[in-house]
């Protein structure tokens, strides 16, 4: 073990991070609630998680019955929970205009569920005040969203909103016009109760739910101890650390930021007192959060969405996303671990590591995790059954772990956080569906389908190389669920019309609107981690983007040859590529850093590079040739190291 050259100083202020969690993250701007109407709030919150449950387990509602009550409540809560603006607020103040809004929202859509029989049968003729109740419905959602999700979403929806009454439909008159879109995104189950809101209400909720149920009985926490434990003690421990607990604590939280700052704060300072660059540090923190979205079997809740756009089992999606996401984590934890080696820095000190022998006596926390993946796996269960059996696991774990010992108290703080976390998913799910809403209803998919397509030529790299573009750019502080849903609607009818397959297709948009958190400029994700490690925020997303390299080269590659996601391919085949990517991804990480056994010369950086490429690529060809890339890299790293140290030993002399 090295020790380090040198150490980057230490800060005596503690971080603030609310004050983090405010600037970069749209769900932790809220109003401050205290005393008796702190409690009262939680109660409407924790009643509200307990109705979801109810009515995704047991009741057999009308469809739109259960959507638009399920929207109701969201506009409801999301007007008591958050307020217009940032910046500081009155305790238990809400003004006379949110309450207003939120009767008026709240309004509309329980006159959608008190009526829903007859506007079914009405069909598409509505009167007047119903177009003017359609209205309000839609604003008052797009106006929560925006205070807990951002501007950037509703700004998108509102451009397509006015191409479609501006060009996109062909009404004659403003008032028709007016009237088929009120009708497509209120009242049809196109627009905001279209498979978004669908697919959140009936499944992601009950996750939320469970996630929260893990940080309540300390389970979250567990995944650092475990992961300190076990890598903690090698070559620049805290980074490998970071990476291994984001992407345990990140495949069950919806947001990269959340991720960032909650595991950031305890590792980002002990990377920078290992002797990371600032940069580095927050960089590695911000891009495992950010791939914790990538992770199965959860994957940020998306894994559900993808399942019913693409019309596959949720299990056959968790299964072939975990050769991806392998690479991702692996390049990410090479990079780090090449870095503590160029660097010579060293680990946490014995006395600095939890013990191991403790933490294996409480591998029982992990329970629930494995119970949730059992029954999806096996599919014994429904989805939203296997993880409301999850949330009972583990409130029946923490009664044995003293530490974090579940407490009725406990089971309501939860139930309160699960209910306040659905409001940004559903909100964003709900907008979603107006953006996909709006593209279907104007003709306006298949002009961008065409667009590109004729733009592409034949050229299937280019269409990719478009569609990441288009990604990244519609997927800038959007949350993953939305970011996901805005993807499938416009993007990945694109590589399916260039003849990529369907769920190829969807988890290359997923992947690129994923890395939007990290990719400059909109970095939230990384700029998040700077914040908490005190570094250039743009130095910080730069180096995060060279660390989630995978994420960037991956999803060409299951795009253009899918056997990496298990599709058409035999158990030999999954052997072969599973570990020639590994290498290959190795090899990628190497070139990036200019690190593998020495200081790496300019074109050992390049030669690595290409037989990383050709070896993530499957095919025996470019395997054959990039193994032989590779070996040529290490045959002159070993030279040049032997002429170092020797020439370091004859200095010595």
């Amino acid at each position: 073990m090295f020790f380090s050259k040198k150490k980057a100083p230490a800060t005596t202020e503690p971080m603030d991070l609310d004050a983090v969690m405010q600037k970069f993250d749209r769900e932790s701007n809220t109003r401050v609630w205290e005393g008796k109407a702190k409690i009262a709030v939680n109660c409407v919150l924790a009643a509200f998680s307990l109705f979801c449950i109810y009515v995704t387990l047991f009741a057999s509602w009308l469809e739109e019955l259960r959507l638009t009550s399920f929207v109701a409540f969201i506009v409801f809560l999301g007007y008591l929970i958050y307020p217009a603006r940032k910046g500081r607020q009155k305790v238990n103040y809400m003004p006379w205009y949110d309450i207003v809004l939120m009767i008026l929202g709240t309004g509309a859509f329980l006159y959608y569920t008190a009526n829903a029989t007859s506007i079914i049968q009405q069909g598409s003729n509505f009167e007047w005040y119903q177009i003017a109740i359609g209205i309000v419905g839609i604003l008052s959602l797009a106006e929560v969203c925006r205070r807990s999700v951002g501007l950037p979403i509703v700004i998108v929806a509102s451009c397509f909103i006015l191409y479609a009454l501006i060009w996109g439909l062909s009404n004659p008159t403003l008032w028709g016009k007016l009237n088929y879109i009120v009708h497509y995104l209120f009242y049809s189950k196109e627009g905001i109760l279209s498979t978004p809101v669908n697919v959140c209400s009936k499944f992601i909720v009950v996750f939320i739910i469970f996630g929260a149920f893990l940080e309540r009985t300390g389970i979250a926490d567990f995944f650092i101890k475990i992961a300190n434990a076990i890598v903690g003690g090698f070559s620049g421990g805290p980074a490998k650390v970071a990476v291994v607990a984001s992407a345990l604590e990140g495949m069950v939280s919806g947001s990269s930021v959340a991720n960032t700052v909650g595991s950031g704060s305890v590792t980002i300072p002990l990377m920078k007192k290992t002797g990371y660059k600032p940069e580095f540090a927050a960089a590695a923190e911000a891009s495992a959060s950010t791939g914790g979205q990538i992770m199965p079997p959860i994957m940020g809740a998306a894994a559900f969405l993808m399942a019913d756009y693409v019309g596959v089992p949720y299990s056959n999606i968790v299964i072939r996303a975990i050769l991806p996401a392998v690479l991702y984590f692996a390049g990410i934890f090479i990079a780090v671990h090449l870095e503590a080696k160029k660097e010579g820095l060293r680990g946490l000190t014995k006395a600095e590591l939890p013990r191991l022998v403790p933490l294996l006596k409480q591998l029982y926390l992990l329970l629930p995790l494995v119970i949730l993946i059992y029954l999806v796996g096996t599919s014994q269960r429904s989805i939203q059954y296997a993880a409301a059996i999850a949330i009972v696991a583990a409130i029946v774990v923490s009664l044995f772990n003293k530490g974090n010992r579940i407490t009725p108290k406990r089971i309501w703080e939860a139930l309160a956080a699960g209910g306040q976390g659905m409001i940004t998913v559903a909100a964003a799910c709900g907008v979603a569906g107006i953006i996909a809403g709006t593209i279907t209803m104007t003709g306006l998919a298949n002009i961008m389908i065409n667009g590109i397509v004729a733009l592409a030529g034949n050229q299937v790299i280019v269409a990719l190389f478009l569609t990441m573009l288009c990604c990244i750019v519609l997927g800038m502080g959007v949350p993953t669920t939305a970011n996901y849903c805005i993807m499938a609607a416009t993007c990945a009818p694109i590589l399916v019309r260039m003849g990529v397959p369907a769920i190829a297709a969807h988890f290359f948009v997923f992947y690129f609107g994923i890395v939007a958190d990290l990719t400059p400029p909109v970095a939230l994700a990384a700029y998040a981690g700077a914040a908490i490690g005190q570094a250039n925020p743009m130095k910080t997303a730069f180096t995060s983007t060279k660390l989630a390299i995978g994420a960037f080269i991956v999803p060409y590659v299951f795009a253009l040859n899918p056997a990496m996601l298990f599709v058409d391919t035999g158990i030999w085949e999954v052997i072969q590529i599973s570990l020639t990517s590994l290498v290959g991804i190795f090899a990628v990480s190497a070139s990036l850093e200019g690190y593998l056994l020495h200081h790496m010369a300019w074109y050992q950086r390049l030669i690595s590079l290409a037989g990383g490429l050709l070896l993530i690529y499957p095919g025996h060809v470019t395997d054959i040739i990039g193994v032989c890339l590779v070996a040529v890299v290490i045959i002159l790293q070993f030279i040049t190291k032997k002429n170092a140290m020797a020439q370091q030993n004859h200095a010595l002399q």
